[in-house]
């Protein structure tokens, strides 16, 4: 970790606003995703904001360096709180002049290694995916899982969350396979992944889940894109079928059309609620004349989470404190609160997979269950 720097004096501005800076690349690697949430910012700032909230938008480039430029330009002219910025590398540059300055970071990055010390990460979770889907799958009476999953930290990190998720609901993860990010045939390792020796199901479990032969229940494919694809296409050719056995995703899954690959179909995943997100996304392309980019409703939510705060009139409402609330907010992706660890619960619904879309089988909660910190008031909606 570089060494924290003494950030310069912030420029005294004496006009009454509350100075917000979003820190995104709008340049350089991201600068497409960054543009999308830049305009889901400014949208938040139109829906929500009163005349004391003033955004400050800055280019971090999509590099280290740069956004520790942002962020210094940011803390000079005044920003109480820094939204952004995307990458977990950026986020741990920025906190070296944020920390010193006593500026909050609500980062867009899932990275949980750069939460804590001022930094918060917005991105999503797969380890909250995995125990929200496997808790579901167990209340359906499957407690038998395999696990396909890519070698990459991100794989590790679902295999890891899945045997711990699996335990806390009961069961156990009885087959595991990793294959190349970048593996070109899948084949073999789906083969071997099949041929496993047998283990019978509980007599709870889903009608068919007990005739199948296999060692598990469902199979969790934490994959998306051409990958997923290809893996549900093999799974079926050798006998792990998805009507006996069900499929698993996390967030990768949420992609359109991904009921055109029929073994996918009736598969489940964890994701925001989708209701509040397609109200979003009609808005921004009204508004825009485009699609927004996925990460956009990141932007879009902390940005009205922040005008919200201030507009409750009190300009030292972006405080640690009070940006933890322990009720939460409800935003463009769901209920979602900031923790005093710099992680971020959110509210996930169970969805599944259909040749039409997505439907949900079990929605998300609206209300989180109490911290062990006192709780007080209604959930903001914004």
């Amino acid at each position: 970790m570089p060494e924290p720097v003494a950030p310069p004096p912030p420029v005294a501005v004496d006009d009454g606003k509350v100075r917000v800076a979003l820190l995104v690349p709008l340049s350089g690697r991201g600068a497409a995703i960054g543009q999308s949430m830049l305009d889901a910012a400014q949208l938040a700032v139109f829906d929500v904001a009163d005349g004391q909230f003033l955004l400050l938008p800055r280019d971090t480039g999509g590099t280290p360096s740069g956004a520790e430029a942002a962020a210094r330009d940011a803390v000079t002219a005044g920003a109480r709180l820094i939204l952004g910025p995307l990458f977990s590398a950026d986020a741990a540059a920025v906190r070296t002049v944020a920390a010193p300055a006593g500026v909050p970071v609500l980062s867009f990055s899932s990275d949980r290694t750069v939460a804590g010390g001022g930094v918060w990460v917005l991105g999503f979770q797969p380890q909250e995916q995995v125990a929200r889907v496997v808790g579901f799958a167990a209340s359906r009476g499957i407690t038998s899982f395999g696990l396909l999953a890519p070698a990459t930290p991100s794989g590790e990190v679902v295999q890891q969350s899945l045997i711990d998720a699996a335990r806390q609901a009961g069961g156990t993860v009885t087959r595991i396979e990793r294959y190349g990010a970048d593996q070109q045939d899948l084949t073999e390792m789906v083969r071997r992944f099949a041929q496993h020796q047998a283990m019978p199901a509980p007599a709870t479990a889903e009608p068919g889940a007990a005739a199948t032969g296999l060692p598990f229940q469902a199979v969790m494919l934490a994959d998306g894109g051409g990958q997923l694809r290809t893996l549900a296409t093999l799974l079926p050719f050798f006998d792990v079928d998805p009507g006996p056995v069900r499929f698993l995703g996390i967030g990768q899954w949420e992609e359109p059309g991904l009921g055109r690959e029929a073994s996918l179909v009736g598969g489940w995943f964890a994701a925001p609620p989708p209701e509040a997100r397609q109200a979003f996304e009609r808005r921004y392309e009204e508004t825009y004349g485009q699609k927004p980019q996925r990460l956009a409703t990141l932007a879009y939510d902390a940005t009205a989470l922040a005008a919200a705060l201030v507009r409750s009139g009190d300009r030292e409402a972006l405080r640690p404190e009070m940006l933890t609330d322990p009720q939460g907010f409800l935003g463009a992706d769901g209920l979602f609160r900031l923790l005093p660890d710099g992680l971020t619960e959110r509210g996930l619904a169970v969805l599944e997979v259909t040749r039409a879309g997505f439907a949900t089988v079990d929605p998300a909660p609206q209300t989180f269950p109490p911290r062990t910190d006192p709780a007080a008031g209604q959930v903001p909606v914004f």
